[in-house]
């Protein structure tokens, strides 16, 4: 019997996310049989997340998708760990939420508001610069 149309567990009420994952190691089982494979598995894991995140933090000054790297490595993290996997679903939540803020009409009249002040304020500020000092190349134009 489908249980998606006759109200069954299937179903997503009033809008609710549906269930999520389980939390813990997604390892193979032949891994979780033995303690001390599971135990390198969950440090090689650790390793490869970490030099993950660790590239993404060099992103976060240099060119580079930082965040999108750091998130890669929490990621990889939560495959085995569940401090990330909590720490991923509360991550998605708010990015979900301000999302939806940001979708509010009222919240994006604000935020065109606020850009069309701050750019003018720049032009302003530009405009005083070139009526102070002029237009000045760094380099010999005339020759």
């Amino acid at each position: 019997m489908n249980t998606q149309s006759n109200g069954g567990l299937g179903t997503v009420e009033g809008g609710a996310a549906p269930a999520e994952k389980p939390l813990g190691s997604r390892a193979p089982h032949f891994i979780k049989r033995s303690r001390p494979l599971h135990v390198s598995w969950q440090v090689g894991v650790f390793v490869v997340g970490l030099a993950v995140v660790v590239a993404g933090v060099i992103m976060l000054p240099l060119p580079g998708p930082g965040w999108l790297v750091i998130f890669g490595g929490m990621a990889i993290w939560a495959t085995e760990f569940v401090w990330a996997q909590l720490v991923l679903r509360w991550t998605k939540r708010k990015v979900t939420e301000a999302a939806q803020r940001a979708l509010d009409p009222k919240v994006r009249r604000r935020n065109i508001i606020l850009t069309t002040i701050g750019l003018v304020i720049i032009a302003a500020a530009l405009a005083v610069y070139v009526w102070k000092f002029g237009i000045v190349m760094p380099w010999n134009v005339s020759e």
